[in-house]
């Protein structure tokens, strides 16, 4: 290489180390730019609005009704903590105070309580909340983040939605399904109401805080839900898991109107748990055809010969298949479209919702109490929630509406609907 190239190069090669440079240090300072300026750009516009109510500073005025009080340190809310600003005092002449209407409108606004919970939802702790945030000036005097002010703030924001969700109206909505499923921490079970419209919507309609997943919460928790508006005059398929109890629940809160369907994954998960290792695969196997019958009554038949073909070598097995097995049937008399006979045949569309809730109170290591738990719960209820999408199968809703005789429903409440349709 030329000794004139290799001078160019050289050049270039420092031109562009230095452009680099720049703008590295360009986008470590930007964000303390706009702070900055955004914070300089409030103290011109309140000294402004200082100079509408007061007049012109130095400038006498017979008319005035308020006069100039100095300066004091206000705080506001930027980029999930407090900062403190100067904030022009004006006062008027009996000497009442008086905010300016722009540091009213901002400091009314409170976003630390919602990103408070948007952090611990993703698995920010209390004590390092401080380190997930952006960076500001060091110049800045900064507050509200220690671990005790983000618990106060978290507390606070997801007690607020635990009251706004067992306040939800439930009148307006037409379920032809509802999923009930628990959950436990430590001593504690939640058992969590799930329901389907009949667009395939999902709507998470309560919970409930119980000792265990008795008869007496699931009952207490089906109340609450018919008292805020739940319809019990028209049958619903009721999909819960193999509990015995909530079975007797729904059945003296909804009577002949409960269809209960209990979960076929749960009923093959608690006939193998009675069966040696060597047979489960063969076992599961079978049940697993008996279930894609088309037909209720063919499948009734298989699983009742597979139970008495396992009576004389393992009668537990045997019998925990006959206990509630034409519950695990119902839906299939329906003669619905196999993709939705799947989703409703089984708590999987429930337990993926409550696999969030674990997800989210996961991270918790001390429980302090039902009311946290119920708190904690609710943060991940409503986080699940955010994601929620139609069930599989959603299309073929409207034929279960007319196996559970819910079309009644529509005539009744929109008569006039129904006679220009005839």
């Amino acid at each position: 290489m030329k000794k004139t190239e290799k001078c160019r190069a050289i050049r270039q090669a420092a031109v562009v180390l230095r452009s680099a440079g720049l703008q590295q240090t360009l986008r470590s300072s930007l964000l303390e730019f706009l702070i900055g300026s955004g914070i300089q750009t409030l103290e011109e516009l309140l000294e402004q609005e200082r100079t509408l109510r007061c007049g012109p500073r130095y400038e006498h005025s017979v008319d005035r009704e308020a006069y100039r009080f100095g300066r004091t340190t206000g705080e506001l809310i930027l980029g999930g903590r407090r900062v403190c600003v100067p904030r022009p005092r004006v006062r008027t002449k009996d000497g009442r105070e008086v905010l300016l209407p722009s540091w009213t409108a901002f400091s009314r606004e409170d976003p630390l309580q919602a990103r408070a919970v948007e952090q611990m939802l993703i698995g920010v702790s209390t004590r390092k909340y401080h380190r997930s945030l952006e960076e500001v000036s060091p110049d800045l005097k900064v507050s509200g983040l220690s671990k005790s002010a983000v618990s106060r703030r978290f507390v606070a924001a997801t007690q607020a939605k635990v009251e706004a969700l067992v306040r939800r109206d439930l009148s307006t909505l037409d379920l032809p399904v509802l999923m009930i499923d628990g959950v436990y921490f430590v001593e504690h079970v939640i058992l969590v109401a799930l329901g389907i419209d009949r667009d395939g919507r999902k709507h998470v309609l309560g919970l409930w805080e119980g000792a265990t997943e008795n008869a007496t919460a699931c009952k207490a928790l089906l109340a609450d839900l018919v008292e805020r508006g739940l319809d019990t005059e028209h049958a619903l398929l009721c999909v819960i898991d193999g509990s015995k109890a909530l079975a007797h629940a729904l059945k003296q809160v909804f009577g002949l109107n409960a269809r209960i369907q209990r979960c076929q994954v749960h009923k093959k998960r608690n006939v193998l748990e009675h069966l040696p290792e060597r047979l489960r695969g063969s076992i599961a196997a079978a049940m697993s055809r008996a279930y894609a019958c088309a037909d209720a009554s063919e499948a009734r038949r298989r699983l009742l010969h597979l139970a008495a073909a396992l009576e004389k070598e393992h009668p537990s097995a045997a019998h925990s298949l006959r206990e509630g097995l034409d519950e695990t049937l119902t839906v299939k008399s329906f003669g619905l479209a196999p993709v939705l006979e799947k989703t409703l045949s089984s708590t999987n569309t429930i337990e993926n919702l409550m696999g969030t809730v674990r997800r989210v109170t996961g991270r918790v290591k001390h429980w302090r109490g039902g009311s946290m738990i119920v708190r904690w719960a609710t943060a991940g209820l409503l986080e699940a929630e955010r994601g929620f999408r139609r069930v599989k199968g959603f299309q073929g809703l409207k034929l279960l509406v007319q196996a559970l005789g819910r079309d009644e429903l529509d005539k009744d409440t929109h008569p006039t609907s129904s006679k220009e349709a005839a």
